[in-house]
């Protein structure tokens, strides 16, 4: 996410605590979050593909996705 998006979603924040918003910068903060929520998962999955787990063989297998109960 680009540095000056960050920026408008801080100034957002420092706002909402000072004055409010208005209903158009609502939507704006809350768009601009669900983007930098987006992107943050998909870099965190992006890493979590390259770890490796060394098994006590000394190969090493890639982590798996934890499967729901």
């Amino acid at each position: 996410m680009e540095k000056e998006k960050i920026e408008r979603i801080n100034e957002l924040a420092r706002k909402k605590k000072s004055v409010g918003l208005t209903e158009a910068e609502v939507a704006e903060q809350a768009e601009l979050r669900a983007q930098y929520l987006r992107e943050f998962r998909e870099n965190m999955e992006a890493t979590l593909r390259a770890v490796r787990v060394e098994q006590a063989d000394g190969t090493y297998k890639p982590l798996e996705k934890k499967r729901p109960n």
